[in-house]
């Protein structure tokens, strides 16, 4: 078995996120694992061939990223849990930023929630899972759907 012994949880406050945090939770206990608990504001850039096509989208406010900053520290372990947490809040582009940070803080394990997207809307949507799941420099365990009680 890996060592783990730190544990990245990107977070986008779906229900699929949530289910992933509380599986994300449990490996943390188990291992005894410092978590990061991670948002990304999603600011893309639309290029081709490196020029960009469209003007870039201004970052949030001052007021806006507070009360993301403020959302995500809402989300806490269970009661009793003993494993240390930390909350990111990142501007970028979201797989990337997901990556540099599981880089940069030398995560054993990436643990996040998937929208399931096939076909068409994953195709025009991209998938920031299956990029992250492609280029990550440590495991990705991915939620999919509900989680058997």
């Amino acid at each position: 078995m890996l060592p783990i012994q730190s544990i990245l949880h990107p977070t986008d406050f779906s229900t699929r996120s949530d289910q992933a945090f509380q599986l994300a939770c449990s490996l943390a206990r188990e291992n005894n694992a410092r978590m990061i608990v991670l948002h990304v504001i999603d600011m893309p850039t639309a290029s081709f061939k490196g020029v960009s096509m469209a003007p870039p989208t201004p970052p949030p406010s001052p007021e806006e990223q507070e009360a993301l900053q403020q959302q995500l520290r809402t989300i806490q372990p269970p009661p009793g849990s003993s494993f240390p947490i930390e909350h990111r809040l990142v501007i970028g582009e979201t797989a990337p930023a997901i990556l540099q940070v599981a880089k940069d803080a030398h995560c054993d394990l990436i643990v996040m929630g998937t929208h399931g997207r096939t076909g068409l809307s994953r195709l025009l949507m991209g998938s920031v899972a299956e990029e992250v799941l492609r280029k990550a420099p440590c495991p990705v365990l991915s939620v999919r759907g509900p989680m058997a009680e």
